[in-house]
């Protein structure tokens, strides 16, 4: 991602629109205007001065990452409330250890990072993240458990890890592995009677039973107007970051029936789309 901004800066663009991991890639760039699409909070890691005022070069969309992580967890809960244990599938690189310590009571540890400034960046996020996953476990009295995803060809394994040790849900994270396995780990998920939570809704097209995020196309639209604003000649410096505004829950009517799960009216009633 080093690489690819210090190609893009070769090409002296008048605006970047960047998402994500090349965000942090060019968080040192102090020259040209950068709108941001980003999880974490672009305050905690420097990104911007404050929400209202960035104060520097950098303005855009936070994604809520965050909260949202804790809100899907309450959405598992709601809908099957006789879940006790509830395991996270991620990339490794995720801070997973420390979410497992937390949990089970331990001392906390943090995780232990690449020293490039680019991977530290992203631990953070991700710690954050977590953080409020299992903020929102011991809210409501769960436990929860880390379930690393170390290659793609490594599905079946963990799936047999998570019924060995008697996980009655997931919560799947958005990364590159999940996404290149997606229609594994749903049909795995189905085949072992597992429901699981994910964070975009490709999954659930994919035949994941559930996701709740921000409408990612509304975010993208609002990129384009931060765009038009600064060659109208706006200041990043002077133009607020945004909070999404829109979010959509998608539910899977087909996995739930083979899951054997009838769906809580409140629920589908709040669904913006039910796939059947």
């Amino acid at each position: 991602m080093e690489a690819a901004a210090r190609e893009l800066l070769a090409s002296d663009p008048e605006v970047i629109v960047a998402q994500e991991f090349t965000v942090l890639a060019l968080r040192s760039l102090k020259t040209k205007p950068v709108v941001f699409g980003f999880s974490g909070d672009p305050l905690d890691i420097k990104l911007v001065q404050s929400w209202a005022r960035p104060g520097g070069n950098f303005t855009g969309m936070s994604h809520l990452a965050i909260e949202l992580a804790g809100k899907r967890i309450e959405l598992l809960k709601e809908w099957l409330p006789q879940t006790r244990r509830i395991a996270v599938l991620a990339r490794p690189q995720h801070p997973g250890e420390h979410l497992e310590r937390q949990a089970s009571g331990r001392r906390r540890i943090g995780f232990v990072s690449m020293q490039k400034g680019l991977s530290r960046s992203l631990d953070q996020v991700d710690q954050t993240k977590f953080d409020a996953a299992a903020a929102a476990v011991k809210a409501l009295g769960l436990t929860i458990a880390w379930r690393p995803l170390s290659n793609s060809r490594d599905v079946d394994a963990l799936f047999a890890s998570i019924v060995a040790e008697g996980d009655q849900a997931l919560y799947v994270v958005f990364d590159p592995l999940t996404i290149q396995a997606q229609k594994q780990i749903a049909d795995l998920a189905i085949s072992h009677r597992i429901p699981a939570v994910y964070e975009i809704r490709d999954y659930v097209m994919s035949g994941g039973l559930v996701s709740y995020t921000y409408l990612r196309e509304h975010n993208f639209e609002r990129a384009a107007a931060f765009v038009h604003k600064i060659f109208k000649g706006a200041n990043p410096a002077e133009l607020p970051v945004e909070q999404p505004t829109k979010f959509e829950l998608v539910i899977n009517l087909k996995t739930a029936k083979a899951l054997g799960l009838e769906v809580p009216p409140t629920l589908l009633a709040r669904a913006d789309e039910v796939i059947e």
